[in-house]
């Protein structure tokens, strides 16, 4: 899984073995060996690749779908909590609602 899921994003960036290999400093034929499962990187090259990538390392290891976890769910929820509305006054749960679809398809749709 880890071999197949780096190919797969290297080849979304559109880059060669060997461009991937200058960026990370290895060899290329590291990052075939990689691509293959002949080596598994450690634990520090995962989060190297995961950060480059910008994708968790569940996603490499296979463990999740997921390319990226999504947290923003919980910040925005956290600066809901700090924000007043326009008198001074908190806001109602419907105005949070509202405010919390709005920002949500914004964020969406710039994808």
């Amino acid at each position: 899984m880890l071999g197949s899921r780096i190919r797969e994003l290297r080849k979304e960036k559109k880059m060669s073995q060997r461009e991937l290999a200058e960026k990370l400093n290895v060899s290329q034929q590291t990052i075939g060996a990689w691509e293959i499962e002949r080596i598994v990187p450690g634990a520090d090259t995962l989060n190297i690749l995961a950060n480059y990538f910008n994708v968790s390392t569940d996603y490499l290891l296979g463990r999740s779908e997921k390319k990226k976890e999504n947290n923003n769910d919980y910040t925005l929820k956290e600066a809901l909590d700090s924000v007043m509305s326009y008198d001074g006054k908190p806001m109602t749960e419907n105005d949070r609602e509202v405010i919390e679809g709005i920002i949500k398809g914004y964020m969406e749709n710039k994808k």
